[in-house]
């Protein structure tokens, strides 16, 4: 193995002790908002199995932006929690970081405690809620809110921001003329629609400082109708070097239309309405009617290092740019192992995220560094995904290995969804060879 992999890395102001970087993947450990000693447990043992930064998930800038009830959003009430999670995994040798954001859209008034917003006026089938159009007063006043929660995550003790522009959450529903029918400043031309990105990050950079590292969550494309497209997921990455950034993640896919997109695999339907709470009824009885599961978060077949290929293609276009800014361009996506892990440095990536794998075995990195060709046998069933509606992040072997039941339909579902994401890596080997 290419001992880069456990070299340190200089990520703008501050040092990784490797390349390993744990991403944002939603918790569900926040009961009241607030972080719980089960989210400090967590993500400790991540920082504890080796990796060089852990990001804590979803921080919203303001409750409006919530789209669970265990979630985090900036208020002072969190500060001494957080300031005691940072601690502990500074403790361990890793950096902390924390991925700030807006939903938009994606919550319904119950959570966010408001009328829901957006760019524009309409309705959310997946609430399901009708939401409003930002008023560009209200606009001015969220950029604000951005560059204050970077203050407040220094005060909590973070070494970097992440900040979420992708997926279909607040940032992304500007730049996708799919949610964004705007006909003042902030919408109908590109430059128009990455307005809202392009003043959140400069206030973002303002507040930083050159003691904050500033990575930023971008689609590479969105993978649905009058979404982002990958020439145009392109520009938006253009867009973001402008500011100099420490980082940029790329991904792809959003919550709404192709969420198997962001994942990679099949949804566990059952699995999800199992455990998404009645106040989202409806959307709870169509899961059970048959066909509509499949319908609404269509299958995409799992692969290892599923972004590969177009991650590849940005960075053969933004060479140029990141020469100039020093930005370091991410890779996430379907890392299972140490020999992805090895393939990604072999494709020039100096830094990768990682979620499944973490939430599986949390001395994930460890295992690498002792065996090159480790192997976390994370058999892609999205249990953890299906369950976060009302309960914490947790593979369904930990579940079990905790003693916690999981109802036998569940489980044969589990069982299924693995079967045939085997399958598929079997037919991909195949193809290879």
């Amino acid at each position: 193995m290419n001992n880069k992999l456990f070299t340190p890395y200089q990520l703008g102001p501050i040092t990784l002790r490797n390349r390993f970087i744990r991403s944002a993947a939603f918790e569900n450990m926040c009961t009241g908002n607030t972080p719980s000693q089960m989210l400090q447990d967590y993500h400790v043992s991540v920082a504890h199995g080796g990796v060089g930064m852990t990001t804590v998930a979803y921080c919203a800038v303001d409750l409006s932006g919530v789209s669970f009830d265990g979630q985090l959003y900036v208020r002072d009430e969190a500060l001494p929690g957080l300031k005691k999670l940072t601690d502990a995994i500074h403790k361990e040798g890793a950096k902390a970081s924390i991925q700030l954001g807006h939903c938009g859209n994606m919550t319904h008034r119950a959570t966010c405690k408001c009328w829901p917003v957006s760019a524009s006026t309409g309705f959310n089938l997946y609430s399901p809620t009708f939401h409003r159009r930002l008023k560009i007063a209200e606009i001015k006043q969220m950029v604000k809110k951005f560059g204050e929660a970077v203050d407040f995550c220094r005060e909590a003790g973070f070494d970097c921001v992440e900040i979420h522009a992708g997926h279909a959450y607040l940032i992304s529903q500007f730049i996708a003329r799919r949610t964004n029918r705007r006909h003042d400043e902030y919408g109908g031309s590109f430059e128009n629609r990455v307005r809202f990105l392009n003043e959140v990050l400069d206030e973002v950079m303002i507040h930083a400082k050159d003691d904050m590292a500033v990575v930023v969550k971008t689609n590479m494309w969105d993978d649905c109708w009058h979404g982002v497209t990958m020439e145009e997921g392109i520009k938006v990455a253009k867009e973001i070097l402008k500011h100099k950034v420490h980082g940029i993640v790329l991904s792809g896919g959003t919550v709404s239309a192709s969420p198997m997109t962001i994942l990679g695999g099949a949804m566990p339907v059952k699995t999800l309405a199992h455990y998404m709470p009645m106040k989202m009824w409806w959307l709870k009885a169509a899961l059970h009617l048959p066909g509509v599961g499949p319908i609404m978060t269509p299958t995409v077949p799992f692969r290892e290092l599923y972004f590969m290929e177009q991650a590849k293609r940005f960075q053969e276009e933004l060479k140029d740019e990141v020469a100039k800014t020093g930005t370091t361009l991410i890779y996430v996506g379907g890392v299972q192992s140490g020999d992805n892990c090895q393939q990604i440095m072999d494709e020039g990536f100096e830094l990768f995220q990682l979620a499944h794998v973490l939430i599986k075995d949390p001395d994930f990195v460890n295992h690498v560094k002792a065996n090159p060709h480790y192997h976390a046998g994370c058999k892609r069933s999205n249990y953890c995904v299906g369950r976060m509606y009302t309960k914490e992040m947790k593979c369904h072997e930990c579940v079990l290995r905790d003693g916690e039941a999981i109802p036998r339909s569940l489980q044969k579902e589990i069982n299924c969804l693995e079967k045939k994401a085997e399958k598929s890596l079997q037919k991909q080997q195949s193809a290879k060879a």
